[in-house]
């Protein structure tokens, strides 16, 4: 916990400037060339020139706090994770602990990876296409900062979840709890599983957003489908080892 009370400090000293990067799902919209082949930002034709409102007097303070706490937990991930590891190790085996690097290193980046692929992906086609869709000429869309903080707050922190899954699929496949045919076989179950926590997860009831979390989700699952015989393997040549020395020993 002091990890995350020093860095949502750190967090919270630049939250002016965090604010400016959280407003850039806002102003601008991804675009893809097709004859330069590359990705960019480009300014949002309705919306580059938004600016943000607060409805009460506190409600500003509250969102820098929420950045602040948010982008903290962000940052001492890792060692938040390291906690966690140094929490449980004592009942694990020792060729179990030397996982320990490696959990650490891919759960951290791939939490990096969804927030990333949340906010530089998901967000900006999510907001242009709410704040956009149907309003025509008559409606302007006026967000209030809280709202807007907590919105996409949600939806990175959900997605930097989200993408944990393949750490808990090769956690639960090297323990023995499930197999790769139990996997594929629950498909469907997952899929449905998959949009009830984006239906929880989601800030809005829309099934716009539902479907943007849904999606990867259900892709996250397949990846783990195909990925988890490896290390079903690999714990079966284990045991085999382990039986063959125990053999030796009597």
């Amino acid at each position: 916990m002091a990890s995350l009370s020093v860095a949502s400090a750190v967090a919270f000293y630049f939250s002016e400037d965090i604010l400016e990067i959280f407003l850039i799902p806002i102003h601008y919209t991804l675009n893809f060339s097709v004859r330069d082949m590359y990705v960019y930002f480009a300014p949002h034709d309705k919306l580059h020139g938004m600016q943000l409102v607060f409805l009460s007097p506190a409600e500003a303070l509250w969102a820098h706090f929420k950045i602040s706490i948010v982008v903290g937990l962000m940052l001492s991930f890792p060692i938040l994770l390291h906690q966690a590891w140094k929490f449980i190790s004592p009942g694990l085996l020792p060729k179990e602990k030397r996982y320990a690097f490696p959990f650490i290193s891919l759960a951290t980046v791939l939490f990096l990876f969804g927030i990333a692929f949340c906010f530089f992906i998901v967000l900006p086609f999510a907001i242009g296409f709410l704040l956009t869709f149907k309003v025509g000429d008559f409606l302007t869309p006026m967000l209030s900062i809280g709202r807007y903080i907590a919105f996409i707050l949600t939806f990175i922190l959900a997605f930097g979840l989200i993408f944990e899954l393949p750490i808990v699929i090769f956690f639960l496949t090297k323990v023995g709890i499930v197999t790769p045919a139990a996997l594929a076989r629950n498909r469907k179950y997952a899929v449905l599983a998959a949009f009830i926590v984006a239906a929880f997860l989601t800030p809005t009831p829309d099934i716009f957003n539902q479907l943007l979390m849904a999606i990867p989700i259900i892709l996250l699952y397949e990846m783990s489908i195909w990925i988890s015989p490896i290390f079903a393997k690999k714990r079966g040549e284990l045991f085999k080892k382990e039986g063959s020395h125990r053999a030796q020993d009597v």
